[in-house]
């Protein structure tokens, strides 16, 4: 990967759009400390996770949380909808019960999901509502950032305005920062307050959501755009930082 510099302030989306092969899944993994890059440096929260060890990088990485793009594979089949909340807390050294579940009743009101899920196995919820239980763990560790990676491309389309609505008050109430991956443009005009474009392993594009849609630069990203059904180069939805 060569040429790619971006900056996300707090409170706003980054959204991130490729072909296959394009070098996101790689690049999200520099984010999370999981690759080291060959040359540049990434800063998250003021510090360079390559850079991090031991505690340091799991303090990091409990304010940097990634959210799967499927998320049953990120949850144990055989966990109950609680066990699943409860696992990191008591990792994270809250072994009290009942602070437990006030802390996951909190967040399941945050996420709209009904407490009565919380006795069925996480392989019984539907996408919908296994994706916000994902989210939902990720809010239990007080992240500042959330990386989320095609998190509503498996789901229905009503479904995926649900979530896609869900993440935007989460992150009006909660001052989060996205960093949104999709190959969906629709979706990422909704979302996003910036964009970058890459293709095979370098950035093509980057800037403000407005201008990318309206008044795109590259011929590729021109092609994009115009392959998504119904995609106007209007502005996006209002979104203010």
């Amino acid at each position: 990967m060569q040429n790619i510099t971006f900056t996300v302030p707090k409170g706003r989306t980054l959204g991130i759009v490729g072909e296959s092969g394009s070098g996101k899944t790689t690049l999200l993994r520099c984010l999370l400390g999981l690759i080291t890059p060959q040359a540049g440096t990434i800063e998250l929260l003021g510090q360079n996770p390559s850079r991090l060890k031991g505690q340091a990088l799991r303090n990091l990485r409990r304010k940097v949380q990634f959210v799967y793009q499927n998320p049953h594979v990120s949850f144990d089949p055989r966990y109950s909808a609680l066990k699943a909340l409860e696992e990191p807390l008591i990792n994270s050294g809250l072994h009290h019960r009942a602070q437990r579940r006030k802390l996951i009743d909190d967040v399941l009101q945050k996420v709209r999901l009904s407490p009565t899920l919380l006795a069925r196995k996480v392989s019984a919820l539907s996408g919908g509502q296994a994706q916000r239980l994902a989210l939902a763990r990720a809010l239990l560790c007080q992240p500042e950032i959330l990386i989320l990676d095609e998190v509503v491309s498996a789901l229905d389309v009503s479904i995926q305005s649900e979530i896609l609505t869900l993440l935007e008050n989460l992150q009006k109430d909660l001052g989060l920062t996205y960093i949104f991956v999709s190959h969906d443009l629709s979706v990422i005009k909704r979302l996003s307050h910036e964009v970058l474009i890459l293709k095979n392993g370098e950035q093509i594009e980057y800037g403000k959501t407005e201008q990318i849609f309206s008044k795109p630069m590259t011929d590729y990203t021109k092609r994009l755009i115009a392959s998504i059904p119904g995609l106007t180069s209007s502005p996006p939805n209002s979104r203010k930082p």
